[in-house]
Parts: structure tokens; C-alpha cells; sequence
């Protein structure tokens, strides 16, 4: 099915001091892409289930997933047509430029009108049926084919919102940031033109807070792309703003992810569809040897030829395939072939499942390790940054130790901020490997 070909691509959202955060996207955009125009509303805000929700409504991806249920559906409708009877009618005007004689006795008159109806009913057609049992089997994987395009499209989406709002984190760190540096710069800025300052304490100050300016507006450019892939994703005709908290289901031990996997994932699902549906199609390789038994029945009428009369007929015909010059050879190896590679896509498939569950608890494990460290870096560098500041102004220092204070502080900051979206998206990435989001 043409769903499986759907597959995410990555988009990235960059502080522009360095802080990147990775998003898995099922769908690329250029307005998500490419810079736009400012817009003058404020974007909605969803939680993370409106957004999930939203974008399983109304995404196209759902939409072609949906159509490719209803186009399995018309062709086992076709398929199971041949096992039903079907009925025929033919007519015929002939026009000849005379009648025709033979000996005085006409043999064939110039209008010449033939008509019957032809009636057949299969009653041993075992082609037919298997085709019918494959067509049904290609239903069932197109229904848990879409399943799984829904559970991709949750996790791009769920991806795209932490994305926004570990942006908004870096925002916040930047503009503090900004902020501590405008009062850094207006204490400098005070004293000089009090004549108790330096002017290179001043020059330095006010580099720091245009530099802290440029990271800020960086940060709101990145937080715009950011919006948009969400909105792209849940089919809105803007950017979308998140809100502030956001809950993720609490991980299960490493050993029920790992049950979990096996039997909730709904890609290993749709493998194993097609697998089942592929060992169906080589125990049913007998129909092509079985007769096949139909029944004709055929009432007619004739007029304008010799004997004019009406009537019907009926007859039963068999069909037996003795010699196809290797057709049923060939297609019983290509079964085979295909069952063989069908196996071998699940057995990798759950290898891959089993090694992502294990990668992403043991991830989740670091980065709760990584993110208690970093809060605790980041409260340091305040409290680092206060004491410079206090420093500098009962002039035991120069600004240039508030100056790296506070550069360290900041990136104290950004790096708390990407390990709280880390920490999100390893519980983001278990759930999902464990198949349990959403």
C-alpha cells in the first residue's frame, strides 16, 4: 500500500547561539521551511492531546490513509464479483440489399434481427475465490496500514509541539539574558556619565546586551518556523502556539515496553499482515490446478433468417488447466519469494522494535540524570552571576567578570532548556517504541 511510503522527515529549529532541537515531521512545508511574513494575530493555542487530536481529524495523510481503506474495499467488491452469476445480452441488425433466393425460396431475407441473453453461473470457480480471500486480506492490511500513518502522524505531531515549546524555553532564557545585560548596561552607562566610570566598561556592556538582542530575536525567527510545522501538521490555517505544561504518559519498565512492543506496535501490526496474507497466497496455489464448472444458459430469437424461430439453450462447461507453458510454476516462486521476504522485514522489524525500546528507556534514564544536572548548573550560574554583579559594584572586579557571568549563565540556561526537551522527547520516544502513544 502506498502508506508505508509515507516516512518522516526532520526538520530543525535552531537557537541562534547553537540550540538545536531535532523534529521527526511526516510532512515538509515551505512556509515551515522558509521565513514569513509577521502576522498580526496571536496564534491559537492548543494543549498536546487538541493537537494530536486535531491533526488525526484533519491531516490529508488520515485523509489518502481513509481512501486507501475504500479503494481495498472496491477491489475486493471486483474480486468477489466473479463469484456471482452474470448475465449478458447481445442484439444484431444485419441489412442486406435484397433478399436472397434460392430456386424461388427465399433463404435469407435483407432485414435480419438477432437477440439472446446469455446467463452464467459459476459453480466451481476456485481462482475466483482465492482472489476474493486475497482482496479481503489486502483490506485488512489497508485498514491496519492507516493505523499505523495515525500513529506516525501523533508522534511527528507530539514531536513539532515539544519543539515550540522548548522553543519558548530558549526564549526565556535569552531574554533573561537580555535583560541582565540592559541593567548591566545601564549601571555602566550611569557611572560613566556620572564620571565615576570607564568607557570601555560601558563599550563592553552595551556589545553584550546587542548581542543578547540578536539572540533573542534569532530565537522568536526559530520559534515562528516552529509554529508553523505545527499548524502544518494539524491542518490549520496559521501557526499554533502550545501551552505551558505539557504531561506524557508515565513509562512502564523497561520489560513491559519491551511486551509492549510486541504486541501493540502498529507497524510490526501491518508486517505481520502482510506476511499472513502472503503465506495465504502460496496454500492457495492449488486453485490454478482445480477445474473450473460453470453453467450457460442462453434463450435467443431470430428473425429475418432461415428458420425464423426462438428458443433457449443450456449447457455446463468444464475447464481444466492441463498445460500453461510454467505460468502456474512461475507465480507459485514468486509467492514463495515474497513470503520469504515478508518474514525477513518482520524478523528485522522486531529487532528494531526491541532495540528502540531498549535505546530509548536507558536515553530516558540519562537524560532525567542530564536534566537534574543541568537545573543545578543553571541555578549555580545565577547565583555566580549575582556575586560577580555584586563584585563589580563595590568595585572589587571589572564588568568583564559580570560580562562572562553572564554569558555563562546563559548558556547554563539554553543547556537546561534542551535537556527538558530531551527529557520530554526520550519519554516522547519510549512510549512511542513501546507503542503506547498514542
Amino acid at each position: 500500500m502506498g502508506l508505508s511510503s509515507v516516512a518522516p522527515v526532520f526538520s530543525r529549529v535552531s537557537h541562534a547561539r547553537g540550540a538545536a532541537v531535532s523534529v521527526g515531521l511526516l510532512v515538509v512545508t515551505a512556509a515551515a521551511a522558509v521565513g514569513a511574513p509577521a502576522r498580526a494575530d496571536t496564534p491559537a493555542r492548543v494543549t498536546l492531546d487538541e493537537a494530536v487530536a486535531r491533526a488525526l481529524d484533519r491531516n490529508p495523510t488520515v485523509t489518502v490513509a481513509l481512501a486507501e481503506i475504500d479503494r481495498a474495499d472496491a477491489l475486493l467488491r471486483q474480486a468477489r464479483a466473479a463469484w456471482f452469476p452474470s448475465l449478458i445480452g447481445v442484439g444484431s441488425y444485419t441489412r442486406l440489399d435484397s433478399d436472397r433466393h434460392n430456386g424461388g425460396t427465399v433463404i435469407a431475407y435483407e432485414n435480419q434481427v438477432v437477440a439472446n441473453l446469455q446467463l452464467t453461473v459459476p459453480l466451481i470457480a476456485p481462482v475466483a475465490w482465492a482472489n476474493g480471500w486475497h482482496a479481503a486480506d489486502n483490506r485488512h492490511i489497508a485498514e491496519v496500514s492507516a493505523i499505523d500513518v495515525r500513529r506516525q502522524l501523533a508522534v511527528a505531531t507530539a514531536r513539532a509541539y515539544l519543539a515550540v515549546v522548548a522553543q519558548h524555553r530558549v526564549i526565556t532564557a535569552d531574554e533573561n539574558a537580555r535583560n541582565t545585560a540592559q541593567a548591566h548596561y545601564d549601571y555602566a552607562h550611569t557611572r560613566f556619565a556620572g564620571g565615576v566610570g570607564r568607557s570601555i566598561d560601558e563599550v563592553r556592556a552595551e556589545e553584550e546586551l546587542r548581542t543578547n538582542e540578536v539572540a533573542v530575536e534569532g530565537a522568536y525567527s526559530a520559534l515562528v518556523h516552529a509554529k508553523e510545522a505545527l499548524g502544518v501538521l494539524i491542518n490549520a490555517d496559521g501557526p499554533v502556539d502550545t501551552v505551558d505544561s505539557v504531561t506524557l504518559g508515565q513509562p512502564r519498565s523497561l520489560e513491559a515496553a519491551l511486551d509492549d512492543a510486541r504486541t501493540q506496535r502498529t507497524d510490526l501490526k501491518a508486517l505481520q499482515a502482510r506476511l499472513a496474507a502472503g503465506e495465504r497466497t502460496v496454500k492457495d496455489d492449488w486453485v490454478y490446478y482445480a477445474p473450473i464448472l460453470s453453467a450457460v444458459g442462453e434463450p435467443f430469437y431470430q428473425h429475418g433468417v432461415i428458420p425464423q424461430t426462438a428458443g433457449w439453450q443450456a449447457s455446463l462447461i468444464l475447464t481444466l488447466p492441463l498445460y500453461d507453458g510454467g505460468l502456474r510454476t512461475g507465480i507459485a516462486r514468486e509467492r514463495d519469494a515474497l513470503v520469504v521476504e515478508s518474514r525477513a522485514n518482520l524478523d528485522l522489524a522486531l529487532r528494531q522494535a526491541q532495540s528502540d525500546v531498549r535505546a530509548a528507556f536507558d536515553g530516558m534514564v540519562h537524560a532525567d540524570k542530564a536534566l537534574v544536572a543541568a537545573r543545578a548548573a543553571a541555578d549555580l550560574a545565577r547565583r555566580a552571576l549575582d556575586l560577580a554583579n555584586i563584585a563589580y559594584k563595590a568595585g572589587a572586579t571589572s564588568n568583564l567578570e559580570v560580562i562572562d557571568a553572564s554569558r555563562e549563565s546563559l548558556a547554563a540556561d539554553t543547556a537546561a532548556a534542551q535537556s527538558e526537551d530531551l527529557a520530554r522527547q526520550s519519554r516522547l520516544d519510549l512510549l512511542a517504541a513501546s507503542g503506547r502513544f498514542p
